[in-house]
């Protein structure tokens, strides 16, 4: 199993296909993007079926989410789901994308046997959607969550981060839109991981004050926290339920002593958290002939070595160099 120092038991694998994307939030990266990985630094769809292949196969893995930068853009991602899907044990396969050519896509994932999607939608306001994006596609978002519900992969998880005078005024709107859709909304803290280095504390919209908002416009219960296990978000049911909201407090109500996560960078860079300052390279030892038994030795020895948190709240912490883009959510 990866199991690390203090008794964390890896078991959701978060795989990176790629660190590009066709949107440019102001939480993520500049207007103008970012030097993207060449092509010949990514991992080959062989190469990433066979990491995944060992880490359900001999290291306990029992969930797979596909990232990005926006994984639509691989061209081999329903592929990528087919043979995920194959393995056995087979593992519940999940996608976060922004939802860009979703409405495409819907039908052949699930085809391909993909369980379900969480979509990153903001604001339900077109202009804010352009402002915050610098793309005007909100209308093809909303279609590819229609085209997600329709093909079945449900429950659609829409994620929503909320930034301080742009759109932290439709927290009440977004959730009532997202009940009458039958969606499951989660609101997460932004987090400091642009590429442009200006998150600031007090520039977050809180975890709290989210919930002040919710709290004042509907009824929120919380919902069994026996039930949350290592789920990053505080569930609550709406109004008695049964439709609940999520908030995933990744700064102010951290999750680090349940988390069971590892990640996979799309230039194949293990990696034990968001924040993390070190990685474990994979891709070089695969490229170099080792075998599945040595890649899995050295997947459990970078597991080994995760820390007990992220230490955001520490004065010595540093932002990650890499942005959220190149790591995968």
């Amino acid at each position: 199993m990866l199991r690390d120092s203090f008794g964390r038991v890896a078991t959701d694998l978060r795989v990176s296909l790629t660190d590009k994307c066709n949107l440019r939030c102001t939480y993520c990266m500049p207007p103008e993007g970012l030097d993207w990985l060449p092509n010949a630094q990514l991992l080959t769809a062989d190469e990433i079926v066979r990491l995944v292949t060992i880490g359900v196969e001999r290291l306990g893995i029992t969930e797979v989410r596909y990232t990005g930068g926006e994984p639509l853009i691989r061209r081999e991602l329903v592929d990528i789901v087919a043979r995920t899907t194959a393995l056995s044990p087979r593992p519940q396969v999940s996608l976060t994308t922004n939802g860009i050519g979703l409405a495409r896509l819907a039908g052949p994932l699930a085809a391909a046997g993909l369980d379900r999607v969480n979509v990153s939608l903001d604001t339900l306001d077109p202009g804010t959607f352009k402002r915050l994006a610098h793309r005007d596609r909100y209308a093809d978002v909303i279609a590819g969550l229609a085209a997600a519900s329709d093909a079945g992969l449900r429950p659609v998880k829409v994620n929503s981060v909320l930034m301080r005078g742009l759109n932290d005024h439709e927290a009440v709107p977004l959730l009532r839109w997202c009940l009458e859709q039958g969606y499951e909304l989660r609101f997460i803290e932004q987090m400091p991981l642009d590429a442009q280095h200006g998150w600031t504390r007090e520039g977050m919209v809180t975890a709290d004050e989210i919930l002040e908002r919710l709290s004042a416009a509907f009824d929120l219960t919380a919902d069994d926290r026996e039930e949350r296990g290592s789920a990053p978000a505080e569930r609550f049911l709406v109004d008695g339920g049964p439709a609940r909201v999520g908030v995933i407090g990744s700064v102010t109500r951290p999750f680090c002593g349940s988390c069971d996560r590892v990640r996979l960078t799309a230039d194949g860079q293990v990696r034990n958290c968001l924040f993390a300052t070190e990685e474990s390279d994979l891709k070089t030892a695969m490229r170099d002939g080792a075998s599945d038994e040595e890649l899995a030795a050295r997947w459990i020895a970078a597991v080994a070595r995760k820390r007990a948190g992220h230490g955001i709240d520490d004065p010595s912490f540093l932002q990650p160099s890499r942005p959220m883009s190149a790591i995968g959510g």
